[in-house]
């Protein structure tokens, strides 16, 4: 019998859900499940999932009698909330996204991710099953170094669209980088239009391939996952990754597939003679050389900007849904 295109994939890649619906997870058997602002705005819409947006609300209003206080516990207790119903349902890990309102302020992304940790932990799990999911600008990158390397927590960088960001994420030792490929290739469809952006030729894809060749010729330790994954043609050039977050829609198309999915990416290609490179660091301390590169790459900083701009939109969502459920349990309190 022919395995289907996701099993086919799942032999050389592990699979993750990207998603913040929980109940649609076993259909999939992932190992790792990811969310973002945009999912967990999604999934608190839905009537199904009513109650943790009253028991986030709940908390808020017990923390503090601020409400910009009220507003930020409420906001971490709904995310850890779904983290921890998503933990119950997986073996690996899920990635938990600080608010995008900090992406520019180093010692507040701490703040929130050890917070979040903090909460997990009340919850029972183990930080060793969080991925913080922070986006990676310098301040972002600077924040991870300090959270891995003194805390302990391990970090998930998104919104990847250069390479200076995956080489700053490794230099800062991060445990893992998420490109985004489909987004990528995004700008050039628009900008530079008529070319063809298929199989090898998608920028997308050409990003992802050389952050994997470079950390595999260099024997880095961070974990690559290609997220904004949406045709079988990507997946079928990113297989052999380390990891590949995939939506439910491409999870439903994979399994009605029996396209071949075969290794396409293989780090033992890329070693030189077996032994890794010595590479040193270029970004870590040299933050004007980090701004510059990312300057001079116009589709990663539009497509960041954009990311960030989205991301803190859903936010603003979510804390709007969350405060008008505490207005309303306030009122039944009273």
């Amino acid at each position: 019998m022919t395995l289907d295109s996701l099993e086919q994939l799942r032999q050389h890649t592990t699979i993750v859900v990207d998603s913040a619906d929980f109940d649609a997870l076993p259909r999939y058997t992932p190992q790792d499940v990811t969310t973002n602002p945009l999912h967990i705005l999604t999934a608190t819409q839905l009537p199904k999932f009513d109650w943790i947006l009253e028991d986030a609300a709940r908390y808020g209003l017990a923390k503090s009698q601020q409400a910009a206080e009220q507003d930020e516990a409420a906001l971490l207790k709904l995310l850890v909330t779904f983290g921890t119903e998503i933990l119950k349902r997986i073996p690996g890990r899920t990635s938990t996204e600080v608010d995008a309102i900090h992406s520019f302020d180093e010692e507040a992304t701490i703040r929130v991710a050890r917070e979040i940790i903090a909460l997990y932990d009340q919850h029972g799990v183990s930080k060793e099953r969080v991925l913080i999911k922070i986006v990676s600008t310098w301040e972002g990158l600077q924040a991870a170094r300090v959270l891995e390397n003194e805390y302990g927590i391990h970090c998930n960088m998104t919104a990847i669209f250069s390479f200076h960001q995956a080489a700053l994420a490794a230099e800062a030792g991060c445990t893992l980088v998420s490109p985004f490929v489909a987004r990528t290739t995004d700008w050039y469809y628009k900008n530079k239009p008529q070319r063809d952006y298929t199989g090898w030729k998608g920028p997308g894809v050409k990003l992802v391939d050389g952050i994997y060749k470079h950390y595999k010729a260099h024997d880095i330790k961070t974990e690559i996952m290609a997220a904004s994954v949406r045709t079988m043609d990507e997946v079928s050039k990113l297989s052999g990754l380390d990891l590949m977050t995939l939506n439910v829609g491409t999870l439903t198309e994979l399994q009605s597939e029996t396209l071949p999915m075969t290794k396409s990416l293989d780090a033992a290609k890329v070693m030189t003679n077996g032994h890794a490179k010595v590479v040193k660091p270029v970004f870590l301390d040299n933050e004007p050389k980090f701004r510059l590169a990312m300057f001079l790459d116009q589709p990663a900083t539009d497509k960041l900007d954009e990311a960030i701009r989205i991301f803190l939109d859903a936010g603003k969502q979510t804390s709007a849904l969350l405060r008008a459920k505490m207005d309303k349990v306030a009122g039944i309190l009273t």
